[in-house]
């Protein structure tokens, strides 16, 4: 049987961490190539064939829009290739629930995509990343793998680009999947998936058809007891759209109802999502009598922005977007 191919994407982040040797804090993300991480990893090697693409070398805070749109495009352009079979990126764990659900959203193959990265620098004493990246190339290079949407792998835990979430911020076990559980797991090179995810993604996702040169500005507003509505309109002024961070079932004061229900006059797209970690955000006749904001579902604010960046890119009918926060 021919040895699958597999490309390795590198963008920086914990997993390229380095400090003081032994230590797990105060360090540099993306100062080690993933060059280096491969060479400290035994077996990799057996698993595929691989290839190694270093694109970014950042902490993962200094990802954004148009590093995202260089990523998929990347991406994209490697999956073309007959000779690759899947593509592993490697990524800092801070904003690793925006990235992989934006390349989710813009892929356009069904071969697997795998993100993973690290709690733990390369120079800490018992570092996760060298794990999470052998095993990441073995999902990758699993039949199993194809067709599943962009995947994380963390802990031997397979999850999806959609629904991972970080839950924790020194644990190394640090992700979770909402109310749905995971994907599947991992027993060293060995794949096992028991779910799978129902919403459009990848090569059935209308904006994986072809990519906007730039993205819209989309801000978060965090609503809190008391917020001053003044922060709607001073976003509105440099965003296309503001997603709402609520209260409980995505709430907020009568205040920011009237500001929401102003910019809407001019323009401005909103939507309502929870600040609540776990739940579902639906249309309410109370706090969004007119139905002019878009109820993000499932998703988490940071999420239901990169939604919104995307359906801005092509559109902006109400109803249009209603449909797609729906289906996605």
């Amino acid at each position: 049987m021919k040895r699958k191919r597999i490309a390795i994407v590198a963008t920086g982040g914990t997993i390229a961490g380095a400090g003081e040797v032994g230590r797990s804090l105060e360090y540099r993300a993306g100062e080690i190539s993933v060059s280096e991480i491969i060479e400290s990893i035994p077996n990799i090697n057996a698993l595929a064939e691989l290839e190694c693409h270093q694109l970014f070398s950042l902490d993962s805070n200094e990802m954004d829009p148009d590093k995202w749109l260089v990523l998929a495009r990347t991406i994209n352009g490697l999956l073309d290739r007959d000779d690759i079979d899947g593509c592993v990126v490697t990524h800092g764990t801070d904003t690793l629930d925006e990235t992989s659900y934006f390349l989710n959203l813009t892929i356009s193959s069904d071969k697997p995509v795998v993100l993973t990265g690290a709690m733990r620098p390369a120079t800490a004493t018992s570092a996760d990343g060298p794990f999470n990246l052998y095993q990441s190339v073995a999902l990758a290079a699993s039949a199993q793998a194809v067709g599943k949407g962009v995947m994380a792998l963390f802990s031997s835990t397979i999850y999806s680009g959609r629904d991972i979430e970080k839950i924790n911020n020194f644990r190394v076990d640090a992700f979770n999947h909402k109310d749905f559980g995971c994907l599947g797991f991992m027993q060293d090179d060995d794949v096992y998936f028991y779910s799978r995810v129902y919403r459009k993604h990848t090569f059935e996702s209308v904006f994986s058809e072809q990519l906007p040169e730039k993205l819209p500005s989309v801000a978060v507003a965090y609503f809190c007891a008391g917020a001053d509505p003044d922060i709607l309109y001073h976003l509105s002024e440099r965003n296309e759209g503001i997603v709402i961070a609520g209260t409980g079932s995505g709430n907020y004061s009568e205040a920011w109802l009237s500001a929401i229900n102003e910019l809407s006059s001019k323009g401005i797209v909103f939507v309502r999502s929870s600040r609540v970690n776990m739940g579902i955000v639906f249309d309410d006749e109370i706090f969004d009598p007119k139905h002019l904001c878009i109820a993000s579902n499932t998703l988490s604010a940071q999420k239901a922005r990169v939604l919104l960046m995307l359906c801005l890119s092509r559109t902006k009918d109400l109803g249009e977007i209603k449909r797609i926060f729906e289906e996605y």
